[in-house]
């Protein structure tokens, strides 16, 4: 088992320690950033920040397919991915961390898959999110006392921009309970790659259904107590990680293709 950790906003790589950097190159292009090869406990791992050095590249133009296909090419069999989302529920609070089960896609300038010259894959997503992975989350957050959501329904926009007082309160009426730029294409390649793949959305406003405006500068002060958490959930839940889930994260890709 090699776990791959995708850093999003305030999460870098002081999560592993880190051995050497691997500069990779993919059929996709680079990936965001150099792959920092290092060890949680025993476990060796693979980090990448999502968005690069310096937050340059934002969520639309990120090379989602590069950084899977470099993890994958590196031997990663598990994925955690951090990543900011606003909150579309009273009771989804800033400062929770939510292990999302679903996604709502509204995304549209995105390469989704890595099979569009080759052969045609209907990648089966009823459960875009490893249960397994999931409920090992929610153990070791429960045990820590981080405050925490089992499952929630996050929508996908395409972003940078953030969403209008109509669109939030279109996707409220919609049962969402968050929202962000950044769960799609990634939890989808990675299941087209056969790497299992869980994501810690850490909550950091309440978007512009209850706000005025979401404010970048509240959203980075909420961000550095989310980080810390989620740093240390994912120290205490990796050496935990099971290499064989019972689940089909790893075989459904082949059995896709047309």
């Amino acid at each position: 088992m090699i776990v791959g950790i995708i850093g999003g906003t305030g999460v870098d790589s002081s999560i592993i320690e880190s051995e050497k950097e691997h500069k990779v190159t993919t059929p996709y292009g680079d990936p965001s950033d150099m792959i920092i090869e290092g060890k949680i406990g025993n476990v060796k791992c693979f980090f990448v920040l999502r968005h690069g050095k310096g937050h340059r590249l934002n969520p639309s133009i990120v090379n989602y397919r590069a950084n899977i296909h470099a993890l994958k090419e590196l031997g990663v069999t598990h994925i955690i991915a951090s990543a900011a989302v606003g909150s579309l529920k009273e009771d989804f609070m800033p400062g929770d961390l939510v292990f999302t089960d679903q996604f709502i896609d509204r995304t549209t300038q995105r390469k989704s898959t890595f099979h569009d010259k080759d052969r045609t894959m209907h990648i089966p997503m009823a459960e875009p999110f490893c249960p397994e992975m999931r409920r090992q989350l929610t153990e070791t957050a429960k045990r820590l006392k981080i405050p925490h959501k089992d499952k929630g329904t996050n929508v996908v926009m395409e972003g940078p921009r953030f969403s209008s007082r109509a669109e939030s309160e279109l996707y409220r009426s919609w049962g969402a309970d968050t929202i962000n730029m950044t769960m799609l294409p990634e939890s989808v390649l990675a299941r087209e790659a056969g790497i299992h793949y869980a994501a810690i959305a850490m909550v950091t406003d309440y978007d512009c259904w209850k706000d005025t405006v979401v404010d970048v500068a509240e959203i980075l002060e909420t961000m550095k107590g989310n980080a810390d958490k989620v740093k240390r959930l994912i120290r205490s839940v990796v050496p935990e990680l099971k290499d064989n889930n019972g689940c089909s994260c790893a075989t459904d890709h082949k059995h896709a293709f047309v």
